[in-house]
């Protein structure tokens, strides 16, 4: 893992306008049929300092990617998410919110993927390098790349698709044991695992009054909206960029646990107030806003965090 991988999380207040309304959208809208006016969306990202003219620019690059379309209605067009950016949202909220839970089944399977290029290969080089990272592998060697598991689909795919026409490039992937697996030339040397345990260690610390003033219900809604997306926002970085090693290859002490708590308490606790703040904000726009937005809770069954509140929501809800 490079350096610049693992980043210090840092303030909501940081996130771009698209980003920020890719996380908010997916966080309390639920339904591919609720129509949202562009004026309830600019009194949304009003709450985090977004300007006008930057919350419209956000709408056009989500519209543009298809995570967002338009229906007209009278003189102004409404918005409403595809079904795919709803599959994709939900998804993302399983994985984000279940990440940390449980250690992985291990079997000791490693996905080793090894290739050479030219020079003339240059680019592909790079290019691969960049799937590879997106694809949670980790730079063993120069050209040996690795990680925990046993499917091998996904780097199969990266390799013919970027490397099949540049000539004179040769790849291999194959699985892999390794006997010395915590030692020095093992795979978790691989892992600068001091500076993610540093970045977990900072969350803790970043968020523990807002968590101690959540557990004693001293935040008002307004702030629960913006507080409650920032710790999402701070979070999935981690589901992200953490390899989820298994324990025995993972310092002492491994301080995820307690970051995930310290997420689950604030995301639990300030559900209901963002959710509150929201319906407040955009109702003067949005006059269904109370039967639509909704927001996701950590389930008893790990395995479906569910929306919960509005009444048209067309995700399960709790029992």
């Amino acid at each position: 893992m490079n350096a610049d991988d693992v980043r210090v999380p840092r303030a909501q207040a940081g996130s771009s306008p698209q980003h920020l309304l890719t996380t908010v959208l997916g966080e309390y809208l639920d339904s591919s049929d609720a129509d949202l006016p562009s004026t309830a969306v600019i009194a949304i990202l009003r709450e985090f300092g977004i300007s006008e003219s930057s919350a419209r620019a956000a709408l056009s690059r989500l519209v543009k990617r298809g995570l967002i379309a338009t229906r007209r209605k009278g003189r102004s067009p409404v918005y409403h998410l595809t079904p795919q950016a709803i599959a994709k949202h939900r998804f993302r909220m399983r994985h984000f919110l279940n990440f940390g839970s449980h250690p992985a089944p291990w079997t000791g399977e490693w996905v080793l993927a090894s290739f050479s290029v030219p020079n003339a290969g240059q680019a592909s080089r790079h290019a691969l390098r960049r799937s590879f990272t997106a694809l949670g592998f980790v730079g063993l060697y120069d050209s040996v790349w690795i990680r925990p598991g046993s499917d091998a689909a996904p780097a199969r795919e990266a390799l013919h698709a970027l490397l099949q026409h540049v000539e004179g490039a040769r790849w291999s992937v194959l699985h892999a044991r390794f006997d010395e697996e915590a030692g020095p030339h093992g795979p978790a040397s691989a892992y600068d695992l001091t500076r993610l345990a540093s970045a977990y260690s900072d969350f803790i610390e970043q968020y523990a009054k807002l968590r101690a003033a959540a557990r004693t219900g001293e935040v008002e809604p307004a702030r629960a909206l913006v507080a409650r997306t920032s710790a999402m926002d701070c979070w999935r970085k981690f589901a992200d960029i953490d390899p989820d090693l298994p324990p025995h290859l993972l310092p002492e002490p491994w301080p995820r646990q307690e970051a995930r708590e310290t997420f689950l308490d604030i995301h639990t606790t300030l559900g209901s107030l963002a959710q509150a703040r929201l319906v407040e904000v955009a109702t003067p726009h949005w006059p269904d806003a109370a039967s639509w937005i909704t927001h996701f809770q950590a389930s008893r069954d790990p395995s479906r965090p569910e929306p919960t509140g509005g009444n048209h929501g067309s995700g399960p809800r709790p029992g």
